[in-house]
């Protein structure tokens, strides 16, 4: 973890990785500019860094030119001319390839493309260290990217904040403070429906894990198969199945807000493999937050949703009171456990929608503070 001003930065693309990128783009330079005699511009402050290792790898004749983009005062007609500052040859004809240490919003690729159609290149392409393809939207086709990225802040290689980890010779990104919340509530709670509130009003992704196993088995991929192949016995699915099919949930949400939880972890070992999973991700459960419903207030619930439901368990007392003693059974062993990291956070589940998700929306907004 590194900080910038006021900002904490964590690993994100190592040295090995970056080199890597950086081999790949010139292996292909090299494969169709050798016999062209190209013009590299690297476009200053960040390109520095790549730029002067793409070219020490490229094996044949170039030039080389540090631009950067500059305007100007023109006539009454043409009003503020933009021009390549630090550009000292004609390039009229010539082979032009464009060095950047990332692309992302494309605005100042758009204004160099115009000066360059002016200058009559014979052609004209974009050699990026980082792509983000979420955040491009320009109709010029970038043709050499060493790393494709989602649309986070990173530093280093080039890179700055404030002036600031230019020199550093691996790629970091901006510490992200998740907030990951393990939902717990009884049957009849309402939990499912505030998980549905508080994902929308906080831009969560809620991972329901009867949902994922659904998932899984449904299209029976690999870990659905394999968790399919302990129930058809009649068995537990061990928790370094769940695990995996939970990481592979929260991987492809990379760059999220954060996650709600939902019928995990429901034990101590559990929970230990959920921390160690999202310390994997550099983040950590922020809290686990319970409904607390009194029994009677659940029975009356689910007995009167029983009477519309069709479900079975909603309509018979005796089994619904089995499955509220059963979620205290194994929410006591959690919130002990939480309850030792100061993480654990009970809320009167009784009122309207409105009212419950006041109360949860105050306990989350204070971790958020």
């Amino acid at each position: 973890m590194i900080k910038l001003h006021d900002l904490e930065f964590e690993p994100y693309i190592s040295e090995k990785e970056i080199n890597a990128a950086i081999e790949k783009v010139a292996d292909k330079l090299n494969e169709d500019y050798s016999d062209a005699n190209p013009i590299f511009l690297g476009v200053l402050n960040g390109s520095f860094m790549f730029a002067s290792e793409v070219i020490k790898r490229f094996n044949a004749d170039c030039e080389v030119s540090f631009v950067k983009l500059g305007s100007y005062e023109g006539t009454k007609t043409t009003g503020n001319v933009k021009t390549l500052l630090g550009l000292n040859q004609s390039l009229k004809d010539r082979h032009v390839i464009l060095l950047e240490d990332i692309v992302d919003t494309g605005n100042t690729l758009e204004e160099i493309n115009k000066i360059l159609l002016k200058e009559e290149v014979a052609n004209y392409e974009v050699a990026t260290l980082f792509y983000k393809p979420e955040a491009y939207k320009k109709e010029f086709n970038i043709k050499y990217k060493g790393i494709e990225i989602p649309n986070k802040f990173i530093v280093g290689y080039g890179l700055d904040y404030d002036g600031l980890g230019r020199n550093l010779t691996q790629i970091y990104k901006r510490k992200e403070n998740m907030t990951n919340l393990v939902l717990f509530g009884p049957p009849g709670a309402g939990k499912g429906t505030q998980a549905d509130i508080l994902k929308e009003k906080y831009q969560l992704i809620h991972i329901s894990t009867g949902d994922v196993f659904r998932f899984n088995i449904k299209n029976e991929t690999e870990l659905g198969l394999h968790a399919k192949s302990f129930m058809d016995k009649g068995q537990l699915v061990p928790d370094e199945v769940t695990i995996k099919m939970l990481n592979a949930e929260v991987d492809k949400n990379e760059g999220a807000n954060g996650f709600i939880f939902d019928g995990f972890p429901r034990t101590a070992a559990q929970a230990d493999a959920l921390a160690e999973l999202l310390k994997l991700k550099n983040t950590e459960v922020t809290a686990m937050i319970a409904l607390e419903v009194d029994d009677e207030v659940l029975v009356n619930r689910l007995l009167e949703r029983g009477k519309t439901s069709g479900r079975k368990d909603d309509a018979d007392e005796s089994v619904i009171r089995n499955r509220i003693k059963v979620y205290y059974d194994e929410t006591a062993i959690l919130k002990e456990y939480y309850k030792k990291q100061d993480k654990y956070y009970g809320v009167d589940g009784v009122g309207s929608i409105e009212e419950i998700t006041q109360r949860l929306s105050a306990v989350i907004d204070k971790l958020q503070a």
